[in-house]
């Protein structure tokens, strides 16, 4: 029979770390800081495939799991001495998510379960303390008709603003205890209006509302949106875990925070963390109050009056750093923690691997290395590579001038200007459009995650920066600025004001998550340093790995960020986009219209000399590597001529009339160019085209292998390929312009013909095609194309759906589809070894920066990989990671 619930506590373990796909990350966590014993207040899990179940069984529970939670409360009653629904002395639980994989604040939580009208007497007088029972009070009826009851949040926020209002108080700390009870009564006054019915006053009907909430909360959009774009499967599900309550607004010497091993920030070994006394973990998380510093140093660097918890709490800020270094050392990485103290005990809450910027990531994996904590290869692993992202980007001049607004605290890196927007749909709806935006809030919630994706930065005014802005922008890689305290925002005037400062929507603000600092306008980048422990982790990465990392370029100024990243070379050079340039595209489009062979080689003899120069530069920046170029690959309509005086400037050019020129025009309009006449098509219908391009590449290649003494190697890519006899044709042309170049040049260059596997066909007949190819580059972005038959410009329109509805696992065009797309690679790569034993074999589509497609690649064996610029170091790092965990 099934077992779905494990206990924790008292000095039982039912599950231990190694659990989290079972338990989840928080119930797998505290199972192991029980077992090791750390103060873990007592409680239990209800499985993950109970969570599975729940949705397969019509979001019903089974007889069998309402017996084993019924255990589960007793085994936490037996060791608290309390009992749930007791009126005397009342056991009160927390219920809690816990997916495998950290997700804040993206499912719900509940707590102070167990009160109701009578319960809070009881538990008014055991603690001696009726302003802790009706606050704890207000708080569960709050948060449980939110969470369980579905009902508006904001109603009951503005409840209690009204009942400070009223009394003159700022703080929610200023409410008394009779304050409290007459609030509670407005809240179920409100309960019964918005929900027709009263507030649930059995603590076991309160208890399974909550677990079906918290199940519940596993679909919700603002999950499934951060599941996406986590690449975190759908069939997961979380845990739930419920936990004998601890307090933290029991007064002064009771509080609660949230704490780091390490500042998540720098990856410095500093205590951070932020807490509040006599508070509630929401209060903290959530952003309604901005905390309080943990250590005293932290505290007298920002400047702050409010005391630490080193300095208000010194005994249990001692315990805390001392449960810190156990579980570093348990776990052997960073960890970010959850903690209570309810009148002087310390309680831990929580434990997980921490959150952390690329730049703490990198100093942290590091560190560990360099203290022995660690081997270089599990400090490879722990490394996202796309977090990297995060630092190969430009940050701000620190020279540039800066018209500061207002200082927050610095809660994510980074820096980023854009048009201040006031809520996330209208933050989606502008970066939709193209424009970039920094998301400007008083506090964010799960809500507002497709928001915060879609900005460039996030601002708020409320929060700490342990608040849930803080935390999601760090997963995220958006700098982020919290706690904007003078900040105030108008919705309904669509303004933010600093002081005698209005901001209104969509003018450019600029935020640097790195100082806390807030700026009018837009301010200059420069580029950030790769040194330090970049560098050290790219090199025990580069020992390790057995793909070559390659890099998309078309211009001097990418093949130069490709080397400076460690680039081994490109893996495509797209000539078409060369061909746009507004000093040629006269030239082009006189020899895409010409009506004959001799029209087309005048247009060619102009645009010969741009092309040679166009190789000559990437050569000389890439002398001593291999560079990959792709033949011409336009679908022509993307270089017609549209307007009057497009068709005037190349009928001038020509020698030809406008009218002959629109009716050569409307002969090339094709219904489909994608699928149209591009790629070696083009080639086999005017040789000359490819012709010219190849002598541009060898004449290239000769001058610069002449003046530098360095060999370029030259890798010659046709285009679009389906079968052998296309690319037996254009090699036959590249190698005749070779050959007559060397001959005029009087010297030889070793250089390679081979295609673009982007059609299903092609890697059928991979081992006909490998007969005259030398190298196979697979183009991943048309291969998806064509062997799904989805356009990737339209395929936005759905793909969501598709992803959402389980159809595929992550969108094919970002990470590939190794189920269909994979196995064409996997086959053509078979059958062209079988045929050319040393062929070469690489990718060169989008997938060629993406951890997983990468990790594909190396299980099946190519050669390289080619990325843009940007992700090279990305891509370096996932093919160390890929071969670490290649078997053998």
């Amino acid at each position: 029979m099934a077992h779905y619930v494990y206990r924790f506590g008292g000095g039982v373990s039912d599950g231990g770390a190694g659990d989290k796909n079972l338990l989840g990350g928080k119930g797998a966590n505290l199972a192991e800081m029980a077992s090791i014993g750390l103060p873990v207040p007592p409680g239990f899990t209800i499985t993950t495939e109970m969570c599975t179940r729940y949705y397969e069984e019509g979001e019903t529970f089974p007889d069998s799991v309402r017996e084993e939670v019924a255990n589960g409360i007793a085994h936490i009653e037996r060791i608290t001495g309390k009992r749930f629904g007791d009126a005397a002395d009342p056991l009160l639980v927390s219920v809690r998510s816990g997916a495998r994989v950290s997700m804040p604040g993206m499912m719900d939580t509940v707590l102070n379960l167990g009160l109701n009208d009578e319960t809070v007497v009881g538990l008014a007088k055991k603690a001696d303390d009726e302003r802790f029972a009706w606050d704890s009070y207000r708080r569960f009826i709050q948060m449980y008709s939110d969470v369980v009851l579905g009902l508006d949040h904001g109603a009951f926020e503005e409840a209690l603003e009204i009942a400070k209002e009223d009394r003159g108080y700022y703080l929610d700390t200023e409410m008394t205890a009779d304050d409290w009870e007459g609030l509670v009564d407005e809240y179920k006054s409100l309960v019964a209006k918005l929900w027709d019915k009263p507030f649930p006053q059995d603590a076991h009907d309160q208890l399974w509302g909550a677990i079906g909430a918290v199940f519940g909360s596993w679909q919700s959009e603002r999950a499934k949106v951060y599941r996406r774009l986590n690449a975190i499967p759908g069939d997961w599900g979380t845990a739930v875990n419920v936990q004998a309550m601890v307090f933290g607004n029991m007064g002064d010497t009771s509080a609660t925070g949230v704490a780091f091993t390490r500042d998540p920030s720098t990856g410095d070994a500093n205590h951070y963390g932020e807490f509040l006394i006599n508070a509630q973990g929401e209060d903290v998380v959530a952003g309604i109050r901005t905390p309080q510093y943990l250590t005293k140093k932290a505290r007298e660097e920002a400047g702050a009056k409010p005391a630490s918890m080193e300095e208000a709490l010194p005994d249990a800020y001692a315990e805390l750093a001392a449960v810190f270094r156990t579980l570093e050392d348990h776990y052997r990485d960073m960890q970010d923690i959850e903690f209570t103290v309810e009148r002087g005990h310390l309680w831990m809450l929580q434990t997980r691997t921490g959150k952390r910027t690329a730049k703490a990531a990198l100093k942290i994996a590091v560190d560990m290395a360099n203290d022995g904590l660690i081997t270089q290869e599990e400090a490879i692993a722990r490394i996202d590579p796309k977090a990297l992202d995060q630092l190969l980007h430009p940050t701000l001049d620190p020279d540039a001038t800066r018209d500061v607004l207002t200082k927050g605290l610095p809660a994510s890196p980074g820096a980023a200007s854009g048009a201040a927007v006031f809520d996330s749909d209208t933050a989606e709806r502008r970066a939709g459009d193209g424009d970039a935006v920094i998301l400007v809030r008083v506090e964010t919630s799960p809500e507002d995650i497709h928001g915060m994706h879609a900005a460039k930065g996030i601002l708020t005014a409320r929060g700490g920066m342990t608040s849930h802005a803080a935390v999601v922008a760090r997963g995220m890689g958006r700098p982020c600025v919290s706690g904007a305290g003078t900040l105030s925002i108008d919705m309904k005037a669509r303004v933010m004001r600093v002081g005698a400062r209005e901001i209104r929507e969509g003018e450019t603000i600029t935020i640097d998550g790195a100082t806390g600092e807030v700026m009018a306008g837009s301010v200059p980048t420069v580029q950030p340093e790769l040194a330090g422990d970049f560098g050290t982790l790219m090199e025990w990465a580069d020992t390790v790995r057995r793909l070559r990392v390659r890099a998309n370029a078309e211009t001097p100024d990418d093949c130069r960020t490709a080397r400076d990243f460690g680039a081994e070379g490109v893996g495509l050079c797209r000539t078409e986009h060369m061909f746009f340039d507004s000093g040629r595209i006269t030239a082009v489009r006189q020899m895409i219209l010409a009506s004959d062979e001799k029209g087309r080689r005048a247009a060619l003899d102009k645009l010969l000399p741009e092309q040679r120069a166009d190789f000559t530069e990437i050569f000389e920046v890439m002398a001593g590597l291999p560079v990959t170029i792709r033949l011409l690959d336009p679908p022509l309509h993307e270089f017609l001529p549209h307007e009057e005086d497009e068709f005037a400037e190349v009928a001038e050019a020509a020698g030809v009339d406008v009218e002959t020129l629109k009716r050569r025009a409307a002969e090339l309009h094709e219904f489909n160019p994608m699928l149209g006449h591009r790629g070696c098509r083009l080639g086999v219908t005017y040789p000359e085209i490819y012709e010219m391009q190849a002598r541009a590449i060898f004449e290239a290649a000769c001058d610069v292998a002449a003046k530098s003494g360095e060999a370029v190697v030259p890798e010659v890519m046709i285009p679009l390929v389906a079968t052998r006899r296309e690319l037996e044709l254009m090699k036959a042309v590249v190698e005749k312009a070779a050959k007559a170049v060397f001959e005029e040049k009087g010297r030889t260059l070793d250089y390679l013909v081979g295609t673009m596997i982007e059609l299903p066909r092609a890697a059928l007949k991979a081992g006909e095609i490998a007969e005259v190819a030398e190298f196979f580059s697979f183009g991943t972005n048309d291969l998806t194309q064509t062997t799904l038959g989805v356009s990737r410009d339209d395929a936005g329109r759905f793909l969501t759906t598709y992803v959402d509805k389980g159809i595929y696992p992550t969108d094919p065009f970002v990470s590939l589809d190794i189920d269909g797309v994979g196995e064409l690679i996997e086959l053509a790569a078979e059958r062209g070894r079988a045929t050319r034993p040393d062929i070469k074999l690489g990718i060169c589509g989008e997938h060629g920066g993406d951890p997983a497609s990468i990790a594909f690649c190396e299980k099946v064996g190519l050669n390289y990989v080619s990325a843009s610029p940007y992700r090279v170091p990305i891509a370096r790092l996932a093919a160390a990671q890929a071969a670490l965990k290649r078997p053998g």
